[in-house]
């Protein structure tokens, strides 16, 4: 519903010239072209992710049961979410990682590692991978072919041939390489998933790339949601702070700055507690584990959002002190406006670029928070996929003699690159709207 709201939101606004030039403005750099790539992948995944199913009836040969709660996802990791091994295996290893004794046929015991169950056992690593790549290759050609058709208004040849002069206005051959190149990685990892533990596996035999794709849509929705709550908040507040000034600008003063003064962590902890034994003393509000994980993970998102508006409540606050002097401001109240309308249709419009740049700014920190949270266990349900959880199970993990260091890779991983792409579009978006950079 959110991504719906937002993509009519922004074909709406297309009419809009000073709009489209902002964001033409923002796409001219490689960076934010690429990064845009990036996190267009990370949110496809986490829709795919939303998007859940209740399994009414299943075969006695089907990996799924009667009434199980199954995502897409699920749906297309299925040879990975069903059959798992029975303890830790590296990442492509036809092997499990520890030795296990083994007591043969004549009563000798031995200790050596056990094969896998559910991967290739043939040496076929190389065939496999080329024809990975092969098909991924084709399909990114096929995506880079046809978004070409919908936007050249030339020859096919013509608009190909510029933009592989790097001759548009946006960076398309930076975006298409980008396209190409995510692209060709995905379609090699599933493929060869279906042969080998691509990430390897974790204590309980789990394959790590399917845990590290169902942990995309737990921080994409934190980092999305949480500021659906955080901003209506943060804009009501501080700019009715900044325009009615008096008792209500001392009021909301005095409630921002008497919540900045508890640490963060210490309100989310009491919230998640609180929440927890409310969950607990109602079991049958839930009528399986995957209902109870995300009503948790809703709460989550609304503790974090009621959190987590100070800082941008004090900006707009500031900001509208200045705009609420302008001369646009000063003969709206001369013809009669009302307050609130001069508020919503003078002031709100002018802040636009604190609260867009505050929004992608803050993205990335909520996508670690969840990480740190979990880690300190306050954070998602244990039973919930997330790199939180992941980190947290990992760091015993690498105290171990063998250590097994590709759970903490694997989070780490989906998480750099997430967290990265994210930082990077917002400086591009701070570059462009602040007005200091004119």
């Amino acid at each position: 519903m959110l991504v719906a709201v937002v993509a009519i939101w922004f074909f709406k606004k297309m009419r809009d010239d000073a709009f489209m030039r902002m964001w033409r403005r923002i796409f001219r750099s490689h960076i934010a072209a690429a990064s845009a790539v990036v996190l267009a992948f990370y949110i496809m995944i986490a829709l795919s992710d939303s998007l859940h199913f209740r399994i009414e009836k299943a075969s006695a040969n089907d990996a799924l049961q009667e009434g199980e709660i199954v995502s897409l996802l699920d749906l297309t990791m299925l040879h990975r979410k069903a059959y798992g091994e029975r303890t830790y295996s590296a990442p492509f290893a036809t092997t499990e990682y520890v030795k296990s004794i083994v007591v043969d046929a004549n009563g000798k015991t031995t200790q050596r590692r056990l094969p896998l169950r559910h991967v290739a056992q043939d040496d076929r690593f190389l065939s496999e991978s080329v024809r990975a790549v092969v098909i991924g290759i084709f399909l990114s050609l096929l995506l880079i072919v046809g978004d070409m058709l919908y936007r050249k208004n030339d020859t096919l040849r013509r608009y190909a041939v510029s933009v592989w002069r790097g001759e548009t206005e946006i960076p398309w051959r930076t975006a298409y390489g980008m396209l190409a190149l995510l692209t060709t990685v995905a379609t090699w990892m599933y493929l060869m998933s279906f042969s080998y533990h691509v990430l390897g596996t974790d204590k309980v035999g789990g394959d790590l790339f399917y845990a590290s794709l169902k942990s995309i849509r737990t921080g994409v929705l934190i980092g999305i949601l949480t500021t659906v709550v955080t901003l209506p908040l943060a804009v009501f507040l501080g700019v009715s702070a900044g325009y009615f000034r008096g008792w209500v600008d001392d009021g909301i003063q005095y409630l921002y700055t008497t919540l900045s003064s508890i640490p963060g962590v210490l309100l989310i902890a009491a919230g998640v507690l609180m929440m927890q034994v409310m969950m607990d003393n109602h079991p049958d509000w839930f009528a399986s584990s995957v209902e109870r994980s995300d009503l948790r993970l809703l709460f989550l998102i609304v503790i974090l959002g009621m959190t987590s508006w100070t800082g941008l409540c004090r900006m707009l606050r500031a900001e509208t002190l200045r705009v609420a002097q302008s001369d646009f401001v000063v003969a709206a109240k001369a013809f009669g406006v009302g307050k609130w309308r001069i508020m919503y249709r003078h002031i709100v419009p002018n802040l636009t670029h604190i609260i867009l740049i505050a929004v992608v700014l803050d993205f990335s920190g909520l996508v670690l928070a969840e990480a740190v949270l979990s880690y300190v266990g306050v954070g998602v349900d244990p039973t919930m996929y997330s790199w939180g959880n992941m980190i947290n199970q990992a760091r015993l993990e690498m105290a171990r003699e063998p250590m097994v260091w590709w759970s903490l890779f694997s989070a780490f991983s989906f998480m750099f690159v997430l967290v990265l792409a994210a930082n990077l579009f917002a400086d591009r978006i701070q570059h462009v709207l602040d007005p200091r950079n004119a």
